[in-house]
């Protein structure tokens, strides 16, 4: 049916394409389809085709006439006669080349070598002649136009000649016709090439539809002007489910899904008015009843007066297209609307988008675009992504303190970078604070370890030291001996104190405390401690400050703040000393990440002395390290405050300049609970008792030096190395036992704990006292539990074990 409808089309337009190409009888189309439409426009206007081959042919002419000699090859066996000839067409002007032969050999010899465009033969030869040649030329297939030229005429003669396909029959006595007679075969040649090359272009552009039409997967019409199908392509069937013989005589528009009727006719009266094609979108019915979405291109033909004749309809399916679309809108609108900051950049390095969180970002900067707080090596980072493949992540800038990480991704088969980028300056404060916590952490049971192994020694030093003080019997020297030994060991064990403080493993002994009765007090003692120099003012707040706190250690705090303030002071200045209400909000938190939302007090501290670096700030925290000089300074004031703010749930912040001196900030918990009850100690002498006594210690030295004291009191001692041993006894003296002593840590996995919950399992109403140079089982107790818990804090004179031992076997 395509074949037909187009060779109607071709032969109904022969005129225009014998004419060329008019301003009428062309194609109103609008090419939107690529190739396949612009063949359907060349098909349908075939005129282009067959002009390209015409063009071809004068092209081919044209050499020869540039040539300036035509190609002549004479059969004459008499070289007069064959002179005669060439004269001839000498004297008309003809500039040829001409060979002569003979024979057949000759003749197919230069046939194939010499490529002649002329031959000019005679009719009889003694072994050849015209009609023989002739003959040649049919069996070789070669269009080449012949000339008889014969001394005898006969009309049989001429008649065989014409018949063979000799183009003219001269007699050798009227040679005055012979170049005309070349010129006329030459031009019949050509005219008859001339006419075969168009028909083998019309051939060629039927079958150019044909395929196209036949195998294009978009649908084809041709519709007539009440828009009846004339012709619809097979695609037709494969597409809609509807055969193309079918749709004949059948109207287009009922395909038509009715929302989209009005503008396919108005594309169709568009491409009527402007003689142009017009594009639409509309929705084809499927043959089992649903749509399918097509873009197609409308065209009007036109006859070869100017009427419109029928309308080409070329429709493609947009379905897969129109997914592909929905996903490249979703797609887009993921970098559009991420919180977080996106860009592109060509190869060049040139910003060529960038999403809201990117622009927001450069605002809060103070910054009008996004170009301006890129890094300054973008344009390199972009170039070396491209060439290499790789990305390059976590290029970190710092505008006005804040850090910004920018990530390179590129893109190589569009050649674009995508580049992600997201503000770090928290993170970064975070995972400073937290590596700053583990080292302290890390140092803090370095520094616990080591305290608690040296109160154990020290317990013995004193304890010994105590039993020497105790005997009367002692010369004067020794006995002054063993008093310095006691004070040693005291100012060793304050040392020990400050580093359990320090680790968080001392033990709390807290108290409702109005920490502004605290400063009060500790007001005179700061004042002493402080040169003459260095003015104090203390203000503290009109409403009470009550926290939850070992008193000693707020006392501790304030004077290690304030000798380390007086210090900061060598030359004079002042030291402000306040507290007050501080109520903390989310919003505080996120600018202090180590704060914490709640109702707390603030123990401020605040010198006019030298300051601190950065470099030093980080650090002043850890243990042992100092900024003064050799033998001035432990390095244990602020880890002691650091380790004894953390211990009572609370944080410290550090303001300081060089040259303006420096303010610590100690925030603590607002206490809501009534004061604990304090333990008050008796003042007579220690009595000692007849009770047996379970001593739990894995330190041989000072387990035997416990024993020594209690059995000079008149008790009896049970001693056990472990915590096994110690339930081993246990269960062969339970009935005997009237009190527990163990320490907390012990070999063996059973620790002095578990020890004491075993014997309080099997007889609640026996006396446990737990021992420890420091303690993470107490320490991870709360207040309640430790409250309840009789302990006895490692290094102990004799006298504070008797006492103690005495205390708990009375109550």
């Amino acid at each position: 049916m395509s074949l037909a409808v187009a060779r109607v089309f071709l032969v109904r337009n022969r005129t225009a394409i014998e004419r060329g190409v008019s301003g009428r009888g062309k194609l109103a189309a609008s090419g939107q389809f690529g190739t396949n439409q612009n063949m359907i426009s060349q098909l349908s206007s075939p005129s282009a085709a067959v002009q390209a081959a015409s063009s071809g042919l004068s092209a081919e002419v044209g050499l020869v006439t540039e040539a300036g000699r035509l190609r002549v090859l004479l059969v004459e066996d008499m070289p007069d006669d064959a002179e005669l000839i060439e004269r001839t067409l000498m004297r008309e002007g003809v500039r040829f080349n001409c060979r002569r032969v003979e024979t057949a050999e000759a003749f197919t010899r230069e046939l194939a070598e010499f490529d002649p465009e002329v031959i000019i033969a005679d009719y009889t030869l003694p072994s050849f002649g015209a009609l023989h040649a002739l003959a040649l030329l049919r069996e070789a297939s070669r269009d080449v136009p012949v000339v008889v030229v014969t001394g005898e005429h006969t009309d049989e003669g001429a008649v065989e000649c014409i018949k063979a396909g000799a183009e003219d029959y001269l007699l050798k006595s009227g040679l005055k016709r012979l170049p005309s007679a070349v010129g006329r075969a030459l031009e019949r040649r050509d005219d008859q090439r001339r006419r075969l090359e168009m028909e083998t272009a019309l051939r060629r552009s039927e079958e150019q539809l044909r395929l196209i039409t036949e195998n294009s997967r978009d649908l084809i019409c041709l519709l007539d002007l009440d828009f009846r199908f004339q012709y619809a392509s097979p695609s037709y069937e494969s597409i809609l489910g509807r055969a193309p013989e079918v749709l004949l005589g059948t109207r287009c528009p009922e395909l038509v899904h009715a929302d989209d009727l009005r503008a396919f006719r108005d594309a169709l009266d568009e491409a009527l008015f402007f003689r142009e094609g017009r594009t639409v979108e509309t929705r084809f019915r499927h043959a089992t009843g649903g749509w399918q979405s097509f873009e197609s291109s409308v065209s009007i033909i036109f006859d070869d007066s100017g009427r419109p004749h029928r309308a080409l309809v070329a429709s493609r399916d947009t379905s897969d297209r129109k997914r592909a679309e929905r996903e490249v809108r979703k797609l887009a609108a993921f970098p559009r609307f991420n919180p977080n900051p996106i860009l592109e950049f060509a190869a060049d390095g040139s910003l060529t988008y960038f999403n809201d969180a990117a622009l927001e970002m450069a605002r809060s900067l103070k910054k009008n675009h996004p170009q301006s707080i890129l890094p300054l090596n973008t344009s390199t980072l972009v170039k070396l992504c491209l060439s290499t493949g790789q990305n390059k992540l976590h290029q970190v800038t710092n505008l006005g303190g804040r850090v910004l990480s920018w990530s390179y991704f590129p893109v190589t088969a569009h050649q674009v970078v995508h580049c992600y980028a997201e503000e770090v300056t928290e993170r970064l404060n975070l995972e400073a604070q937290l590596r700053q916590a583990q080292k302290m952490d890390s140092v803090g049971q370095l520094a616990a370890g080591v305290a608690h192994d040296f109160n154990n020694i020290l317990t013995i030093i004193q304890g010994h030291a105590g039993i020497l003080n105790g005997d009367g019997s002692l010369p004067e020297g020794l006995g002054e001996s063993a008093r310095q030994i006691a004070l040693a060991a005291e100012r060793a064990a304050n040392l020990t104190r400050q580093l359990l403080m320090f680790s968080r493993k001392q033990i709390l002994q807290p108290q409702l405390l109005n920490l502004n009765d605290v400063v009060t007090n500790l007001s005179k003692m700061v004042r002493a401690l402080l040169s003459g120099q260095v003015t104090l003012d203390c203000s503290a707040g009109e409403d009470p400050a009550y926290v939850y706190a070992d008193l000693g250690m707020m006392e501790q705090i304030l004077v290690n703040l304030s000798v380390n303030a007086r210090d900061a002071m060598p030359r004079g200045g002042k030291l402000v000393v306040n507290t007050r209400y501080v109520e903390i909000d989310a919003g505080y938190v996120q600018r202090h990440p180590e704060a914490r939302v709640g109702h707390f007090i603030c123990l401020s501290v605040a010198d006019t002395g030298h300051g601190m670096d950065e470099r030093t700030l980080v650090r002043i925290f850890e243990p042992f390290f100092t900024t003064k000089e050799i033998g001035k300074g432990t390095g244990l004031g602020l880890a002691t405050v650091y380790g004894i703010v953390t211990q009572h749930q609370g944080w410290i912040e550090v303001d300081s300049q060089v040259g303006q001196g420096t303010t610590f900030k100690v925030f603590l918990p607002q206490a809501t609970h009534g004061p604990l009850k304090e333990k008050k100690r008796r003042a007579e002498e220690i009595p000692g008792g007849t009770e047996t006594i379970l001593v739990v210690e894995d330190e041989t030295p000072l387990r035997e030096l416990v024993r020594e004291i209690l059995e000079k009191k008149g008790y009896q001692v049970l001693e056990a190395a472990t915590g096994v041993q110690a339930l081993h006894i246990w269960d062969e003296r339970r009935d005997a036992i009237d009190l527990v002593l163990t320490d907390l840590m012990m070999p063996e996995g059973v620790s002095g704990r578990e020890v004491g919950e075993r014997v309080l399992q099997d007889r609640p109403d026996l006396k446990v006292i737990y021992s420890s140079g420091y303690s993470l089982d107490v320490s991870g107790m709360n207040a309640a539990q430790q409250e309840a818990m009789t302990f006895l804090q490692k290094p102990y004179d004799p006298e504070t074990l008797a006492l103690l031992v005495r205390n708990v076997l009375d109550a």
